[in-house]
């Protein structure tokens, strides 16, 4: 079976500074990875990394089989132009810490703007499809407010209807609870394991380590740009061979 994900020595440099120091893993069709890690360990930057939205500097990257951002002939590989890295995303959905809701648009007009406007879909089809997503997310009654009139929680949850309008194969999360007000982080985590049950594949970067254990089949710790330790929840979260993974879990699993 083709991984969905497959990165090989995924290096990332801004200026001096040495992110990802050779990430190797991979992410099977249909699996959710959570990343964990502190601030800083480098598990953003490989998500942006993951839809080209950051050049890796060395390593290969590959979605689905595919390279990411470059095309390979013979022993070289040539960056693709910018339409068809474009092109290429539109398979990876990807939900961010902030919202970043179009604040003119009401919440079906939010969803539906990638399909028409991207893919070409009719606006009739592209509302009824929108409307079926919010229904999906618990917001079929939110359809026609404006973010501001939504909160935090209800705004991610459209973030979310918004990434899946484009039918991706996979779904990237950047911390997609981080902004939230704790009260209203559950009902996003409920539209996650709703989307896990239903087979998508998913790569999330968290610190809900409750989410981690409960529905990720494989938990990767992140820090210092490489990887420390990863495997199933129960033996990285519940029993964790590395030192670092140790105290790190120590301090976050008290805070919970």
């Amino acid at each position: 079976m083709t991984p969905m994900v497959r990165a090989e020595g995924v290096c990332k440099r801004f200026g001096s500074l040495e992110v990802l120091k050779g990430i190797d893993l991979e992410v099977q069709p249909g699996e959710v990875m959570c990343i964990i890690g502190p601030s800083g360990s480098g598990k953003s930057t490989f998500l942006r990394c993951i839809n080209h939205l950051e050049k890796v500097d060395a390593g290969r990257l590959a979605v689905d089989g595919e390279l990411v951002g470059y095309r390979q002939k013979g022993d070289k590989l040539y960056e693709l132009k910018e339409n068809e890295v474009a092109q290429k995303r539109q398979e990876i959905g990807m939900v961010f810490q902030r919202f970043n809701l179009f604040p003119h648009m009401t919440a079906i007009e939010n969803v539906m703007e990638a399909p028409v406007y991207v893919k070409g879909v009719n606006r009739a089809d592209a509302r009824t499809w929108g409307m079926s997503l919010l229904e999906q997310v618990g917001l079929g009654d939110k359809a026609e407010n404006y973010p501001r009139q939504l909160s935090g929680g209800q705004q991610q949850r459209v973030a979310i209807a918004r990434a899946l309008a484009m039918d991706p194969k996979l779904m990237l999360f950047d911390e997609p609870t981080s902004a939230l007000d704790p009260e209203l982080v559950g009902d996003v985590l409920a539209v996650m394991r709703s989307l896990a049950e239903k087979g998508m594949t998913m790569v999330v970067v968290t610190h809900e380590m409750e989410f981690a254990r409960e529905v990720a089949d494989s938990v990767v710790f992140m820090d210092g740009g490489v990887v420390v330790e990863a495997g199933k929840p129960e033996d990285v979260i519940r029993s964790p061979k590395h030192e670092r993974t140790k105290a790190f879990l120590s301090r976050v699993l008290r805070k919970d």
